[in-house]
């Protein structure tokens, strides 16, 4: 069984590959932005968190294609994500008792504004999703079956329990 973690990070999953550009724990370090060395039809899983808005539209375009390339039939790509809706909500109500504005040192946002715009353009972020658009994209990508997922929750024994983070959602679509 071939399960990929694909923009690990700091994160290391025992029994999976676990891939990043820079990290210095990955089993692998690849551009995930150019195609993957995998065999068509060759993995089982793959899983990413808070990845994909990293990449530019058409680079997750491209990123999404390949997953969709490299899974066998039946196999499961899960993608946790920030929530554009949620951040887009909590802009107008809320916005100074997100739990991650103290965790992650961010206090002194003083605005909506600044908020919103950190949410977009910080960390590097270069294209949030929301479930319509994410599912969108996962169809051009070549996926038919997809459903929004709880953190930690699959119907998948491989996929459960993954995410560290609890900011965003989660996604997983079939092949």
């Amino acid at each position: 069984m071939l399960k990929l973690h694909l923009g690990c990070g700091d994160i290391y999953f025992k029994g999976w590959v676990n891939i990043d550009i820079d990290s210095k724990i990955a089993d692998k370090k690849l551009d995930l932005r150019k195609r993957l060395p995998y065999k068509t039809n060759s993995v089982d899983y793959i899983f990413n968190e808070h990845l994909l808005e990293h990449l530019t539209l058409d680079e997750g375009c491209r990123f999404l294609s390949e997953c969709h390339r490299i899974l066998k039939p039946n196999g499961v790509l899960r993608i946790s994500t920030p929530d554009m809706d949620n951040i887009l909500f909590r802009h107008f109500f809320f916005w100074k008792q997100q739990s991650w504005l103290k965790k992650y040192g961010y206090e002194w946002v003083k605005t909506k504004a600044e908020l919103t715009n950190i949410n977009f353009r910080e960390w590097g972020h270069q294209y949030l999703y929301n479930e319509e658009e994410l599912k969108r994209r996962l169809v051009d990508a070549g996926f038919s079956k997809m459903s929004r997922q709880k953190l930690k929750k699959s119907n998948h024994d491989e996929l459960k329990n993954l995410e560290t983070r609890t900011e965003g959602f989660v996604m997983e679509a079939i092949k």
